[in-house]
């Protein structure tokens, strides 16, 4: 194994990137997720931990949002009275006794394969001592309520008096919002230290517990909030000492009595050491990257990049809970707080059910568990059926601000989506049809996956309307994936996906009447499904309003788009803002500038099934849908350059292909889009898997219900290797590259 293409490493502290490292080494097992600020802390950081579910709505929030939980990472080592800190500068005249320390060699590293983060420092003391402090930490794939700590003290020079004080902070805000009431439960005897908060609106319990492990005789402290346990020790000269902190963490919707379950967690995982849950550890991660992983042999740099981004979903996705969800930012940063979008169906979920299957099941039932919230919101705004919100949270109702955050100019910007962007009912649908057609999971579909198909197509066939005029349906007020464009009616994105919908409607209620008649005749009865009903729906797939140019063979993005502004996009390069950035809202919204993949989103969903009229080439339409709304694209979404890959490569744009790849597999490493501080482009990650398979690759399920490549791989790529699984069987694929071999 190559390590160095496992590894994602920072080797010179650089303070200004702090936050945006913070997000990279964030580690996670699918329960929680701890981004990787540093042990003692640093000035202007944002240490978090997130637990999926703990959500909490604020007093004069507009929201609720996931809940920063108890700092559980915190060990602050000393070196004769001298706290480590990472000063990396100071004048000549004072390195050899620098009045606060300093830093003289440092490394950080994510090791993706195991999940671990791991950090060396060479520390000088202000007496000019000299130590070596290694720290490393993991959050258990094998025991999700388990997370360990290590740090390795020596001696280098000298024979220093160290000083190692381990503790939980829990008193910690979302910058700035509180959340738990300020009655927290402490707990400090010896070696243990715990604390239990509850949050004050939803009133879920959080507790942490930890224990030190060190040779050493440790003392504690009841300091406000933040429960101590201290060790002091002397090193002789290459001396070394390894002191273990083994945390433990559980929650209200784990247990009934977090508090006591986590401190008994806590010495469990004393007794049975760090390295024996780290092996633990170790072997789950090499059981996830089996399915996972993908080899590219040719290009080490996207071959580290997809391996990151792979990560990054597998940490955050949850294995043992099916009613949390993935939000926007993963568990690795306070962005959009928490809120669970499209971007889990279309972006994540199609990835893990070739990945790893039950993970996939989870977050789709996530939104089955939801459903009562999505008739709510139905019924809210006068329709039938099921109509999932743009953002949910845990109660599965619509979460969505109506309002932005104070703009600059001291304006508000009307946040729409809620109201409006309604294609996410059929994105779920979407990715429903993909876990059943590649698992062949009959059961789920029956009992679980075919209510949430029919009763959102219940929804769109309530939600169509009727032109008389040009006897056809339409859909007005509506936001498809280009969100610079609010409002509008006949979204070719949102009629095509509403038409396929309904389509695919009808084809689970014959699946169902064929081979589960009583789920059948639950579901229809229960939906009120009637034959009138059915016919409803035939008439609007027959007749529902596909916006296409038959001179220029080209799906129109919405009526009337071709007569705004014309902005040239490509000539705003380079640049470090998206096009809206640069223009403002109220132009970019009435100009031909689109924010992400939108006819193009369409192209990768459906490939040639784009109701295209049969008098028409359907792939030189394709073409000529590229070749018109990729020059008119921003890309200002995280969302958009992993799905224009995708296409590009089905196209045969060889470079298109690979420009967005790199686009979309650097967005977060090298922080692309300026707010990585925020939390990681959970979309970005999933699409990236994607692109790869099923563009590159040519991944799919043959006319014969078989697995097929086509690869379209880059000249300088030799093969690609990766496994899936197909109905419950793994398969292995190793594409080469004719113009290499």
């Amino acid at each position: 194994m190559q390590h160095r293409l496992w590894h994602v490493s920072e080797l010179n502290f650089e303070p200004s990137r702090q936050r945006h490292y913070e997000t990279l080494f964030t580690i996670g097992n699918g329960y929680l997720g701890t981004r990787g600020s540093f042990e003692e802390g640093y000035p202007g950081d944002s240490p978090s931990t997130l637990i999926h579910g703990i959500y909490d709505h604020a007093s004069g929030a507009l929201v609720p949002e996931l809940v920063n939980a108890p700092n559980w990472v915190i060990l602050r080592v000393s070196v004769d009275d001298t706290p480590l800190q990472m000063i990396t500068s100071v004048s000549n005249a004072e390195f050899m006794n620098p009045p606060n320390g300093v830093v003289i060699g440092y490394n950080r590293s994510l090791h993706l394969d195991r999940g671990l983060l791991r950090r060396e420092i060479l520390f000088r003391a202000k007496s000019g001592n000299i130590v070596r402090i290694t720290f490393e930490r993991f959050a258990s794939l094998h025991d999700q309520h388990v997370m360990g700590q290590r740090v390795i003290i020596t001696a280098v020079d000298g024979h220093p008096m160290v000083t190692v004080e381990s503790a939980i902070d829990a008193d910690v805000t979302n910058n700035g919002t509180r959340h738990f009431d300020p009655e927290i439960n402490i707990r400090a005897e010896g070696s243990r230290t715990a604390v239990l908060a509850t949050t004050m609106q939803s009133g879920y319990a959080v507790a942490m517990a930890s224990q030190l492990v060190s040779t050493h005789t440790p003392t504690s402290r009841r300091d406000h909030h933040c429960p101590t346990t201290i060790v002091t020790f002397k090193l002789t000269q290459e001396e070394t000492v390894t002191i273990d902190k083994l945390s433990a963490v559980y929650t209200s919707r784990d247990v009934t009595n977090p508090f006591e379950t986590a401190a008994a967690k806590a010495e469990e995982a004393a007794r049975t050491g760090y390295d024996a849950l780290l092996r633990a550890h170790e072997t789950e991660w090499a059981r996830y990257w089996q399915t996972a992983d993908i080899v590219v042999d040719g290009d080490e740099e996207i071959q580290r990049a997809v391996r990151f981004t792979t990560y990054h979903v597998l940490i955050a996705t949850p294995r043992h809970d099916e009613r949390v969800s993935v939000g926007a930012k993963t568990l690795s940063g306070l962005g959009y707080k928490g809120h669970v979008f499209w971007d889990t169906e279309i972006f994540i979920v199609p990835a893990l059910v070739l990945i790893n299957p039950p993970l996939a099941r989870n977050l789709l039932m996530y939104r089955y568990h939801n459903l009562q919230g999505a008739r709510n919101k139905a019924a809210a705004n006068g329709y039938e059926g099921a109509m999932f919100p743009w953002e949910s949270t845990d109660t599965g109702e619509e979460t969505t601000p109506q309002w932005s955050d104070v703009q600059p100019d001291g304006s508000r910007i009307r946040i729409w989506t809620g109201d409006n962007e309604q294609h996410i009912s059929t994105d779920i649908t979407y990715a429903i049809m993909k876990y059943w057609r590649w698992t062949g999971d009959d059961t789920f579909m029956a009992r679980y996956g075919a209510e949430m198909v029919l009763d959102t197509a219940v929804f769109w066939g309530s939600r169509v309307e009727y032109n008389a005029q040009h006897n056809r349906y339409e859909i007005s007020q509506q936001i498809g994936p280009d969100e610079y464009h609010e409002n509008i009616d006949n979204s070719v994105f949102v009629n095509r996906m509403a038409q396929w919908h309904l389509e695919t409607a009808l084809d689970v209620i014959k699946w169902l009447r064929a081979n589960a008649p009583a789920d059948a005749e639950r579901l229809l009865t229960a939906l009120k499904i009637t034959p009138e009903r059915i016919d409803h729906w035939r008439d609007v797939i027959a007749k529902m309003y596909i916006p296409f140019d038959r001179e220029k063979q080209i799906h129109i993005q919405f009526p009337g788009f071709f007569d705004m502004e014309y902005i040239p996009v490509p000539k705003y390069h380079p640049r470090t803002s998206s096009v809206q950035a640069i223009f403002g809202h109220a132009r970019s919204i009435q100009a031909q500038v689109i924010k992400q993949a939108d006819v193009v989103m369409m192209m990768a969903l459906l490939g040639e099934d784009l109701g295209v009229p049969s008098e028409f080439d359907v792939r030189q339409v394709m073409l000529n849908n590229w070749n018109t709304y990729y020059p008119r694209t921003d890309h200002g979404s995280s969302l958009s350059p992993a799905i224009h890959a995708w296409v590009a490569a089905r196209m045969d744009l060889e470079e298109e292909a690979y420009d967005m790849l790199h686009h979309a597999a650097h967005i977060d490493l090298n922080d692309n889009k300026g707010n990585v501080r925020d939390g990681i482009h959970a979309a970005a990650c999933g699409g990236v898997w994607q692109a790869i398979v099923f563009g590159l690759c040519g991944l799919k399920i043959d006319a014969n219900g078989e697995l097929a490549v086509d690869p379209r791989l880059p000249q300088h790529w030799r093969s690609v290797s990766f496994r899936v699984y197909f109905r419950g069987e793994p398969r292995e694929f190793t594409v080469t590259n004719p113009v290499r071999s």
